[in-house]
């Protein structure tokens, strides 16, 4: 039974009978203040019921409730304030997180159950730029939580791989390309010959009619359009492999928007079927006016089919094959209206399921301000910011630590590490600005600072060998630095259940920096390797720190070297 848990059934003997558990735990708070308890229970919803002053009410609360297992209960005012028995409650803590280590915080909440998670999705034959960073970092993220909450992520990379954007690059690559230039830099001269495409089409805009038309041969199974889209995306996926290796991230799947193409007559059939399909202006519409939302366009005049007619086969097939209790689509906020139009659609072709269906949106990384734009040529690709940071870290690792041996392998988790925990630390739908200096720093709110603060720990452990810790029988530590450390261990169970509720990882990385922070005041403040009774109880400390805060990162999908 964790701490709040014993709180909950301890007022729950005290207060009237229609005051259920579970009320009484979303009104339990935690003082800022330790001296004012560890927990505390506000009375102010008993005073109608009872006939009472909130603070009349706290007294006899007190009065009444049985106090064993806490140090002290007492009230403030209108509030009971509980106070945790230190010796015990440490004790208790040290133990679980020694003996279960990195299963510490599991949960069975998802029960094996599959969530697909579309996510990255980057467009081939473009770069991967820093625009594309949130999505792939927040999801790999997303998918280590679900994880750990006994969820089946199935990762998803829907890539960009068909739609009018190739009709524009195959008139780009003939007009202006050549077969050695693109071999020799795919990504860079593809992506000239889109960015150059947009700027002349704004004079010529007859380029516009040839670049649907080459898409429609695509869609027609011509054999050169094929031919030239198959290269462009075997080039495309080579490149974005080299970024994903960096960031640690894997998927289950690439089925992207072509892999979807046999799948759409059929959606449009059972559409038809429905007598949901309509005309509109030569072209085919679901009308969603009774949800408040404009049409849905399912196919064009051409006959061209959309992103909505993709994502509805996309839907209907992840369903049929991982059968899923929730499919989650990490996608910017800017597409918000898209995904209330795919589920609404989907719910009026009978398919109650599309109620499992979540946009995880985000906000925008800017730069100085400014939104990222591919086709502006506005792009800041995402390996130059890996590099760069790298770079940076190595730097200061000089700087900090010359004689450290695997220089370059450390440097490389720090600066990739802090681009990532850097994202991951706002909160997914807040927008950015990205500053690669605040970012790379081994002090203040960044994950090179959670990264050192590991470090540390593990250091701490190296110069005592090995502790069995398991023949130590008691861990108790009552120390106010010790106690604000422990109260934090305690609460990481319930902070992955919190991140994973609200698809959160910020809720992670907020909590690692505070865990870290209150480790070094610790260390400032104790002498831990001194020789005497309380040894064993702070090494067990230190190590639950340092299970705790890699298991942090890990959830951020950040390495935690050893030494940095």
């Amino acid at each position: 039974m964790n701490s709040k848990e014993l709180i909950v059934n301890t007022l729950s003997n005290v207060v009237p009978d229609d005051i259920a558990k579970e009320q009484i735990e979303k009104l339990i708070e935690k003082p800022k203040s330790s001296d004012l308890g560890d927990y505390a229970f506000p009375t102010f919803i008993l005073a109608k019921s009872l006939h009472k002053a909130p603070n009349m009410i706290a007294q006899d609360l007190v009065s009444e409730i049985n106090q064993d297992g806490f140090e002290k209960i007492v009230n403030t005012g209108a509030y009971v304030n509980f106070f945790l028995d230190k010796g015990e409650f440490s004790n208790d803590i040290l133990h679980t997180v020694l003996k279960e280590k990195t299963d510490y915080g599991d949960q069975d909440q998802g029960k094996g159950g599959n969530v697909p998670i579309d996510m990255s999705s980057p467009n081939i034959a473009k770069p991967m730029s820093m625009g594309h960073l949130r999505s792939t970092v927040i999801g790999n993220s997303i998918a280590k939580i679900i994880s750990k909450l006994g969820y089946s992520p199935i990762k998803i990379n829907h890539l960009g791989d068909w739609g009018t954007q190739f009709g524009k690059l195959i008139v780009g690559y003939k007009k202006w390309g050549s077969e050695a230039e693109v071999e020799e830099d795919p990504i860079n001269n593809l992506l000239k010959y889109y960015v150059r495409f947009h700027k002349e089409a704004e004079e010529k805009p007859e380029l516009d009619d040839e670049a649907r038309a080459w898409f429609k041969k695509m869609e027609d199974g011509d054999k050169d359009a094929l031919a030239l889209w198959t290269w462009f995306r075997k080039l495309s996926l080579s490149e974005f492999q080299k970024v994903y290796d960096r960031l640690g991230v894997e998927f289950d799947s690439y089925n992207g928007e072509a892999f979807y193409n046999d799948k759409m007559d059929d959606v449009i059939k059972t559409i038809q079927e429905k007598g949901l399909l309509e005309e509109s202006r030569g072209a085919e519409i679901v009308d969603l006016s009774a949800q408040d939302l404009s049409p849905a366009l399912i196919r064009k005049t051409d006959g061209a089919t959309l992103y909505i007619t993709r994502d509805l086969a996309a839907a209907i097939y992840r369903k049929n094959t991982y059968n899923f209790v929730k499919s989650l689509y990490v996608v910017g906020s800017e597409q918000s209206e898209h995904f209330k139009k795919l589920k609404a659609v989907l719910k009026m072709m009978g398919y109650d399921w599309s109620d499992d269906i979540h946009h995880i949106e985000f906000g925008l990384i800017t730069t100085n301000g400014k939104k990222l734009s591919t086709r502006k040529g506005r792009v800041i690709l995402l390996e130059n910011v890996l590099n760069d940071a790298v770079d940076l870290a190595k730097k200061q690792i000089e700087e900090k630590n010359p004689g450290l041996e695997n220089k370059d392998q450390v440097a490389e988790d720090v600066g990739v590490g802090a681009v990532i925990f850097h994202d991951l630390k706002n909160e997914r739908r807040d927008n950015f600005d990205f500053n690669l200096e605040e970012v790379v720093r081994f002090e203040g709110e960044t994950g090179p600072y959670v990264q050192y603060t590991n470090a540390r720990a593990l250091s701490i452990l190296r110069k005592v060998g090995d502790v069995d810790y398991a023949s130590a029988d008691s861990m108790s530590l009552s120390d106010p630095e010790a106690w604000d450390t422990i109260k934090l261990i305690q609460e990481f169970p319930e902070i992955v259940s919190r991140a994973g509720e609200k698809y959160e990882p910020s809720v992670i990385a907020k909590y690692s920096l505070k865990l870290a922070k209150s480790f070094n005041q610790y260390y400032a403040h104790s002498k831990i390797l001194t020789e005497d009774d309380g040894l064993n109880a702070r090494l067990a400390l230190v190590k639950s720190v340092s299970i705790v805060l890699q298991m942090s990162l890990n959830l951020l999908g950040v390495n935690a070297p050893e030494e940095m």
